[in-house]
Parts: C-alpha cells; structure tokens; sequence
C-alpha cells in the first residue's frame, strides 16, 4: 500500500454494497502494469473480498464511489447505473467566467468517441460519437481567480465525459492535465472535479440510499 494515500474507510457497508470516497491519484481499478495495481477496489477488497466493482472514477478524479457485495448485488447494482435510475452529482472548478444558464440547469447534448490515435483521449463526433449529455449549474463565481464553480449532472455515463463536456463549452477544469491547455491545467495541483454526490435503490430493499461528500476544494 503506498504512503501517498491514508487508509480507506468506507463510508457505508451492509450485506449488498460498500461506498468508499476514492482520492484523487488513486486508481478506481487494477491497469496495466505491475506499478498500477494498487487501487480503490484492491484496498477495499483487502478487507471485504467480496466487493466487486459496478461503475469507476478517472484516476484523477475524487469522489463517492459504490461496490456490490457479491454477484447477485453487482448484477442489480450495474443494471441500475445501464437504466441510468443512479442519480450523480459533481462539483467542479472551471477556467472562467461561465455565465449561468437561462433555466436552472444547462444541457451539453455532445457525442463521444474514443480518439483512437491519442488514447485515452476522447473527442466529439457528430457522426460516429454515442449519444452524451451532461445538466449543469453555476454555484459561484470567483471574479478574482477568474474561475466558476459548477455542479454537474452526468445523464449518460461516458468515460471522461464531464472533463470533455466543460472543454468543449470553453470553460476547461481546473487541473485537467488531458484536455485544458497548459495555463488551466497549472491553476491547481489535481483536477478540481469531485463526485459529492449518489443516490440509488438499495438492491434488496429497495430503500432510497442517498450519499454525500462535499469536494476538498
């Protein structure tokens, strides 16, 4: 277990599940390679080996992050996120000022494709790209730092979706060493996007299950 990261405590467990908040620079899952083995999901199933994983964060970003305990609740719990009936909510810090939208929220209605060339890299593709939307709302603006606070609500779950959405509207997050350009990404020492926020049906009761998490910046 490497030093850089302090102990991981989830912050729920019973019989069917376990929510951990993943730190930034921490893994959600094994990659490739004997020096990326250490992640969330091999230090949480270090204690509860029957966690298995349902859905994943980008390395970089920090967050609430929901393991099924055993197959019938994996089963339960991924067709739950496929149906999108799992409600996520993130905070991010953007380069700008980025005006609020005329409703509450606005809507990125943008398409992903994996950019085959430069992977892991994603673009927009009108064409190829599978359907993407992303809801968001300015929480603040910080009219010194010429930043804007958002919270963000990923509708389709694409990998890197929220990162790629915000820099295709002009307004790249904070610290985002693979889509902001140079400057932005010098503006803080991590990615500033954060997942505070998850709400599912519990897999055998069928109770609501709300979690929050509230961003370290």
């Amino acid at each position: 277990m490497t030093p850089h990261f302090p102990l991981i405590e989830p912050l729920y467990v019973d019989d069917a599940l376990l929510v951990a908040d993943k730190p930034s620079g921490l893994l959600a899952v094994p990659g490739r390679g004997a020096d990326k083995q250490d992640c969330l999901s091999a230090r949480v199933q270090a204690r509860y080996p029957d966690a298995l994983v349902v859905h994943r964060l980008d390395m970089a970003t920090s967050g609430l992050m929901v393991m099924a305990r055993g197959a019938a609740a994996q089963r339960a719990l991924s067709k739950a996120f496929a149906a999108r009936e799992v409600n996520k909510r993130y905070i991010a810090v953007v380069a700008g000022r980025l005006p609020a939208p005329a409703e509450a929220w606005g809507v990125i209605d943008l398409p992903i494709i994996a950019d085959w060339p430069n992977r892991p890299l994603r673009m927009i593709d009108h064409q190829h790209g599978k359907p993407s939307i992303t809801r968001w709302r300015v929480l603040a603006h910080d009219d010194i730092a010429l930043t804007t606070r958002l919270e963000l609500e990923p509708v389709t779950g694409r990998s890197h979706q929220l990162r790629l959405h915000l820099r295709e509207l002009g307004h790249p997050i904070l610290g985002d060493t693979l889509y902001a350009p140079p400057a932005i990404q010098a503006m803080a020492g991590r990615l500033l996007l954060h997942a505070s926020s998850l709400s599912f049906a519990h897999p055998v009761s069928g109770e609501v299950l709300a979690f929050e998490r509230p961003a370290m910046f």
